[in-house]
């Protein structure tokens, strides 16, 4: 079975999230960067990547990622916050990964 990633992408302010789900992490991001992608992600230019989990199918991912949607913004900012304190743009991290 493929792995899968959920990730969590926002804008420079740290104001609007996006929740999506891929196979290829960077590849996705990448594309989120040079906004390719959805119609909301390119309309608050949400590119920076704050958080995202390893799953071990695509089946798992779209699960998790259904999850965290349901989650009020609160509840995601916290999680996002125990991962990645600063909000820091984790694309770097996850190109060295190779994720």
């Amino acid at each position: 079975m493929k792995s899968g990633f959920v990730y969590i992408v926002t804008n420079k302010n740290n104001t609007t999230y996006y929740t999506g789900v891929t196979s290829s992490l960077v590849k996705r991001v990448y594309d989120h960067k040079l906004d390719i992608g959805s119609v909301f992600t390119k309309k608050y230019k949400l590119n920076k990547l704050v958080y995202y989990e390893v799953c071990n199918s695509m089946l798992e991912a779209i699960v998790r990622e259904k999850q965290i949607k349901d989650m009020n913004r609160n509840k995601k900012i916290k999680m996002i916050h125990n991962l990645n304190p600063n909000f820091v743009d984790l694309f770097d991290e996850i190109k060295k990964l190779s994720l």
